[in-house]
């Protein structure tokens, strides 16, 4: 699959820090390929291990770490590559990466299942979330809105900015999704099939809100209720000045 980042010769384009689309909302960057790398390699899990931080959040000491080392051991039976595909059916602890990001854009395409519930965690906090959007909406739980589609940040506290997509953006089952996700400090802005569906929101630190985001973390792939598969994994290092330009540039359209 072809991204924005590339022209029709396949030639990158010039680095563009902000711009914006035809609706005047920020677009994601224009980056040269060669900024991007990849954090899955296609073959194996070289790289990555097993996690779900919130069956240990309780534990201590000598009980959590046997709860650490087994989730690492049985990672590689819950998920496997296949055809350049990072594959999980919906079962066992998360994808984690070894190596620690801190502001990032992160490049990541998915198919998945209906009835499938999964999720991105950036700096270990989830979650950019992914839903079946034709799940029907539930009055009896009113904060889950699988209908609105992909993307938004679940665990924010709900009818807050980011919360949930700003469109539905999802493709069929089937094809196919691509996110663009960029982490600036706390700010989140999520690209989903080259929709802007999170606008600079604050990633909210989960489960305890009342402390800040962590400056750096793994990041995460949550799956459960069916399978999914991930491709096309890659990051770029966002630097300081960057950073700086993209906030201000963000503030100022306010």
């Amino acid at each position: 699959m072809k991204h924005s980042i590339f022209t029709l010769g396949g030639l990158a384009l010039a680095v563009c820090l902000i711009s914006c689309d035809k609706a005047g909302k920020p677009a994601a960057s224009s980056a040269p390929a060669s900024a991007f790398r990849p954090i899955f390699n296609g073959k194996d899990l070289t790289g990555w291990y097993g996690l779900n931080p919130h069956s240990v959040m309780k534990l201590e000491g000598e009980k959590k770490d046997a709860a650490l080392k087994k989730m690492r051991e049985e990672f590689a039976q819950h998920w496997k590559v296949e055809n350049g595909e990072l594959v999980n059916i919906g079962t066992g602890p998360y994808a984690t990466t070894e190596e620690e990001f801190g502001d990032i854009e992160f490049l990541i395409e998915y198919k998945t299942v209906a009835g499938a519930d999964s999720g991105i965690y950036m700096r270990a906090t989830p979650q950019v979330q992914i839903w079946d959007k034709n799940q029907v909406f539930d009055p009896a739980k009113p904060t889950r809105r699988p209908h609105l589609g992909s993307g938004g940040l679940f665990n924010n506290t709900p009818d807050t900015p980011g919360r949930d997509p700003l469109v539905v953006a999802d493709k069929p089952f089937g094809e196919w999704n691509s996110f663009r996700i960029r982490q600036i400090g706390a700010r989140t802005w999520v690209w989903l099939n080259d929709q802007l569906v999170v606008d600079g929101a604050p990633l909210e630190n989960y489960p305890d809100k009342t402390q800040p985001l962590p400056a750096k973390g793994p990041i995460m792939l949550q799956t459960h209720g069916g399978e999914i598969r991930w491709r096309n994994l890659r990051v770029r290092e966002i630097g300081a000045e960057e950073a700086k330009k993209i906030l201000a540039e963000a503030d100022a359209k306010k």
